[in-house]
């Protein structure tokens, strides 16, 4: 776990929050408490690598969704592709995106916000990508000199709305490891 107590609170604030802004049909599948996970609780599920389908949109307004390894570090999630990439090119233009970490029926994590590059290509590095650019490599187990770092990017999503479900909390917490 990543997460200061300071951001784990921050990520309990986006939940109530979002839950709170969401529409009757949401609250009506989603219940606090019922079939929620708290901040704790996402932390949890979603430690090492998870892999999220990515939405992006076109300069025509067209939706586009791929996949991508996503990584919740302090209370954010990480997530890459080659800058070559259509999603790379997508968030150039128009940063909003929205991830979507689902393992079956039994958990749904949602997020929508703004992507921000943490090493753009020819100008100066986001202060947290050292950190976060190690936590990579080491999940990895790359060589940090590999031309794989050059040629990806590498974004933060400040989320604006984020939403956990869980049909079972309880099951699902007791088949994650110990943190």
């Amino acid at each position: 776990m990543f997460e200061t107590p300071d951001e784990l609170h921050s990520l309990q604030t986006l939940l109530d929050t979002s839950w709170a802004g969401s529409s009757d049909h949401l609250k009506s599948i989603v219940r606090p408490g019922e079939s929620t996970l708290n901040a704790e609780q996402v932390v949890r599920v979603c430690q090492g690598m998870c892999t999220l389908a990515i939405a992006t949109v076109t300069r025509r307004g067209e939706p586009r969704i791929s996949g991508a390894d996503g990584h919740l570090l302090h209370g954010r999630w990480i997530v890459g592709t080659h800058r070559q990439a259509a999603k790379a090119r997508h968030l150039a233009a128009r940063p909003g995106i929205s991830a979507t970490f689902m393992r079956g029926e039994e958990l749904g994590i949602f997020t929508h916000g703004q992507a921000v590059p943490l090493n753009p290509e020819g100008t100066a590095s986001d202060p947290t990508w050292p950190a976060v650019r190690d936590h990579l490599v080491n999940h990895y187990d790359g060589d940090s000199d590999e031309p794989f770092w050059d040629e990806s990017v590498w974004y933060r999503i400040d989320p604006s709305w984020m939403v956990a479900y869980s049909a079972d909390p309880v099951g699902l917490l007791d088949q994650q490891p110990q943190a």
